[in-house]
């Protein structure tokens, strides 16, 4: 299965064309842009939320199921418990044992897959408009029928490690990555991989992963998405029929204590074998509920976006001290996180310098706020970005499945635009000042050891996301 690194790409744009026709109805005043239908949104008796987008432009859909629950909802000694279950939920039921979820999937033209991030599992399908149904039995089936068998939790527990091994431990940057969090939160949960430690992992028992199932895998602690070519007054008494029948559990508790504020910047080095140095910076910020964080999305287009950015422009353009070099904001999660700032050193740059030309950057933006044209081309990318999620059935159930879980609600997505349009350059300048300050920065740098001979067979590349 993959994990929230599946889900932080999508804001990928592939068709530069599309950006350029976008950007001109943004410019000339376009407030709000909507590429499928207004979505039909459902509760029912047991509490779980439906909500299902009619677009008929092609005889296909994705059902996807999203439980609020990740790895911010796990307690210490427990790290990666929502993403274990994850794993195990593709072990059966007593209806459709091991195996043969995803074979009659797929034997029914369509593919399935799941992801767990710091706020959310999700479940998916697309399939052919004509097996919706078939999607729907099947998620309504493992709502409540899964079965845990320890035999095969021992040994998916070694196929979960193994993944850590090579997203992680074989992973330089990935380990500063994690490391990095691990730093900047001490006591909230976002301090811990989604994947978990090793420690975590062999500690975890098959009655850890019951309780977890029992606890949030439950209708009224999630949201069904359908979008595609569907009618919805038809499709309801399906999901209805299905999916009524499953008891109301549990009200999990979602609000946690927030990480007390940081006075005073954390510093740490990891020494791993590498080509290059490795350098982050991160500073933590407001999530979707602080209408600062619409500033600090436009913030990280001016800095990152693109080869016309600033960070770009400096550290790769100009100086030529980074091979790559970027920064990246979420601004739908559930609790406030992280803003953060990474660099891969050019052989032969210093660290420092690379460094301190990041922290030029956050300064020269927190003493001269950026110009119109600047402000509006960031603009038209944030939002060009968003609309074009919206242009694929997949792509916007899955921003609508997000802004659901992590409390937003998907009427925010909606909003967008508006608020986009609001941010002005001092808004920018402000938000700058405010957050990337340095008693709320932590700072990680990867120190490259030379490799050691071994005969073992080279370990895949991952890009380091739980």
């Amino acid at each position: 299965m993959t994990s929230s690194a599946f889900i932080m790409s999508m804001r990928t744009i592939q068709y530069h064309w599309r950006i350029h026709f976008l950007a001109a109805l943004l410019v000339f005043g376009s407030t709000s842009i909507s590429l499928s239908a207004e979505p039909s949104e459902y509760t029912l008796a047991n509490g779980m939320k439906v909500l299902l987008v009619e677009v008929p432009k092609a005889p296909v859909a994705t059902v996807q199921v999203w439980y609020k629950v990740g790895s911010r909802n796990e307690v210490m000694g427990r790290a990666g418990l929502s993403h274990m279950l994850e794993h195990m939920m593709f072990k059966g039921t007593a209806r459709y044992p091991k195996g043969s979820f995803s074979r009659i999937v797929r034997k029914n033209g369509g593919i399935d897959n799941a992801f767990t991030s710091q706020d959310f599992t999700a479940y998916f399908e697309n399939v052919a408009a004509d097996r919706v149904g078939l999607a729907l039995e099947l998620e309504a089936d493992r709502m409540q029928g899964l079965i845990l068998d320890n035999s095969e939790f021992q040994t998916e527990r070694e196929v979960v490690k193994e993944e850590r091994r090579l997203r992680s431990e074989d992973d330089p940057q990935g380990a500063l990555v994690e490391a990095l969090f691990a730093q900047a939160f001490l006591s909230h949960p976002y301090h811990w991989p989604v994947i978990g430690w090793f420690a975590d992992l062999d500690a975890m028992s098959l009655e850890d992963l019951q309780r977890h199932y029992d606890t949030f895998y439950s209708p009224n602690n999630a949201t069904l998405v359908v979008v595609g070519d569907i009618k919805a007054e038809s499709l309801l008494p399906t999901i209805k029929h299905l999916f009524e029948p499953i008891p109301r559990g549990p009200s999990p508790k979602q609000t946690l204590p927030p990480e007390p504020e940081q006075r005073g910047e954390r510093r740490f080095f990891l020494k791993r074998e590498a080509q290059v140095p490795f350098v982050m910076m991160g500073f933590r910020v407001p999530n979707y509920s602080s209408d600062d964080s619409y500033a600090l999305d436009i913030l990280e287009s001016i800095l990152s976006h693109g080869k016309s950015s600033r960070l770009y422009q400096s550290l790769v353009y100009d100086q030529k001290s980074s091979l790559a070099v970027g920064a990246e904001y979420s601004v739908l999660q559930t609790d406030p996180g992280l803003f953060y700032f990474y660099s891969l050193v050019n052989p032969g740059a210093k660290v420092e310098g690379v460094e301190e030309a990041i922290q030029r950057e956050i300064v020269r933006l927190q003493n001269e706020p950026p110009s119109e044209q600047e402000l509006q081309r960031a603009k038209n990318q944030v939002e060009a970005a968003r609309v074009f999620e919206q242009d694929s059935n997949f792509r916007h159930a899955m921003l609508m499945g997000q802004a659901e879980s992590v409390g937003a609600g998907w009427r925010r997505i909606d909003q967008f635009a508006e608020h986009i349009h609001a941010v002005t350059a001092k808004d920018i300048q402000r938000v700058a000042k405010q957050y990337l300050t340095p008693d709320n920065r932590t700072v990680g740098i990867l120190i490259p050891l030379p490799s050691r001979p071994t005969d073992a067979a080279p370990t895949a590349v991952h890009d380091g996301k739980s």
